[in-house]
């Protein structure tokens, strides 16, 4: 799986909101993930968005999008020329559980370095993770940093996208619950 991260924090920068007007916290309600439209529009998201706010997952989510991507490069998602007819994107807004772990930049990019390096070592082609360090509004007005991070998968039909990205989505889950683990640290060393 390609995997990569950057920064995006200064003036014009988009802000990350954790508790914006609409938010549905999922891990008190974990059932309302599917009356999101994007889950309805996509239901692979919704298993994904349940699993990320689990008590054993490292992050929380707060918002979320999916549509079809009309203007992709399929080297970037490494994907063979003729199986990338159609391609979908989807995003999710990521806030550590423990809000103190990536209240600045750098502990919020050395945790998307690690991701990214083992996503790296994820055998799954015609896909990509980017991981976009932001600032952000977390709950109680408190200011920190957030990740959002832009799925993508390719396939040579609608059909064959909705697969690849739904493989991507839970190998990205798989891959965060995993990072959290003492075994994921010592595969980092």
């Amino acid at each position: 799986m390609e995997a990569d991260w950057e920064v995006e924090i200064g003036a014009g920068a988009p802000v990350l909101d954790a508790c914006w007007p609409g938010f549905i916290d999922l891990r008190v309600s974990p059932d309302a993930a599917g009356a999101l439209p994007e889950v309805q529009e996509f239901p692979a998201l919704g298993r994904a968005l349940i699993r990320l706010n689990t008590a054993q997952c490292p992050v929380w989510t707060a918002k979320c999008d999916v549509w079809e991507l009309t203007a992709y490069d399929p080297d970037e998602l490494d994907a063979l020329h003729n199986q990338a007819g159609r391609a979908l994107g989807c995003y999710i807004d990521l806030f550590a559980c423990n809000a103190r772990d990536w209240l600045a930049p750098d502990q919020t990019i050395e945790w998307c370095k690690k991701l990214c390096a083992l996503l790296d070592c994820v055998p799954l082609r015609s896909c990509r993770v980017d991981l976009v360090v932001r600032s952000a509004i977390l709950p109680n007005q408190q200011t920190g940093c957030g990740v959002t991070a832009y799925l993508a998968a390719a396939g040579s039909d609608a059909a064959q996208a909705s697969l690849r990205l739904n493989e991507a989505l839970v190998a990205f889950v798989d891959t965060i619950l995993f990072a959290s683990t003492p075994e994921a640290a010592s595969k980092l060393q």
